[in-house]
C-alpha cells in the first residue's frame, strides 16, 4: 500500500508541475492538449483527477516542449527549462546525463505499471480457475 502512495504522490507533483510549464507558457489547456497531439477530455481528466496521470500524457509532453526539462517535470530536480547548450563538453554531458536519467525514470515507471498489471493478471487468472473448478464440479 506504501508504494501505491508514493505512485500517488508521484503523479500529482507531475501533474502540479505539468500545470505549472502550462501556465509558464501562457497556454489554455485546450491549445496545450491540441499542442500534444492528446485527447482533450482525457488530459483534462487526468489535469482534474478524476483520470490518472498517463505515460503519453507525459512522453507527448516533453517531446513537443523540448526545452521542458524532464528532470524538473518527472523528479521536481533543477529548472524548468533546459538551459541552451553552449557546446561545451561539460554542457553536453550534462544534456545526455539528464536524457538518461529521465529515460531511467520513464523504464522504471513503465516496470511498475507491469508489475501492477502482471498482478492483475494473475489475480484474474487465478479467479477463472476458481469458476472454471465450480463449473466442473456442479
Amino acid at each position: 500500500m506504501n508504494g501505491l502512495k508514493n505512485e500517488n504522490d508521484l503523479k500529482s507533483g507531475v501533474l502540479q508541475r505539468l500545470a505549472q510549464f502550462r501556465e509558464h507558457t501562457g497556454m489554455s489547456v485546450n491549445s496545450f492538449v491540441d499542442e500534444i497531439g492528446m485527447e482533450y477530455v482525457t488530459v483534462l481528466n487526468q489535469f482534474n483527477g478524476k483520470r490518472g496521470l498517463s505515460l503519453d500524457t507525459v512522453l507527448s509532453t516533453l517531446t513537443v516542449f523540448s526545452d521542458l526539462s524532464a528532470d524538473w517535470l518527472l523528479r521536481d530536480r533543477g529548472d524548468m527549462l533546459i538551459s541552451q547548450d553552449d557546446g561545451s563538453p561539460e554542457s553536453i554531458k550534462l544534456k545526455y546525463s539528464e536524457r538518461i536519467e529521465a529515460l531511467l525514470d520513464t523504464v522504471k515507471l513503465l516496470q511498475d505499471t507491469i508489475k501492477q498489471k502482471s498482478a492483475t493478471i494473475d489475480a484474474l487468472q487465478s479467479e477463472l480457475n476458481q469458476y472454471k473448478n465450480k463449473a466442473i464440479e456442479a
